[in-house]
């Protein structure tokens, strides 16, 4: 898995997670519904992810998100 992946799966699992402890257990669990959104938010618009940092300096390799790798990164128009 890349990093991208990991990020993602991370942060939809803690989504998930948050949203059924909140209706199961307390509503306080929102909370971190609300961290994992500002968060994301964030990376967007700064392009800076602690978790993404991390797994880079773990030696997770490097990879495009959603399934953009490489050479297919864009269309080419030469030619």
């Amino acid at each position: 898995m890349t990093i991208d992946r990991i990020v993602h799966s991370a942060a939809g699992t803690m989504i998930l997670a948050s949203l059924a402890l909140t209706r199961w257990h307390s509503p306080n669990w929102i909370w971190l519904t609300v961290f994992v959104g500002a968060n994301l938010l964030q990376s967007g618009l700064t392009n800076w992810c602690l978790m993404s940092r991390l797994l880079a300096m773990a030696g997770v390799p490097d990879g495009s998100a959603c399934g953009v790798g490489g050479s297919a990164r864009g269309l080419s128009r030469e030619g």
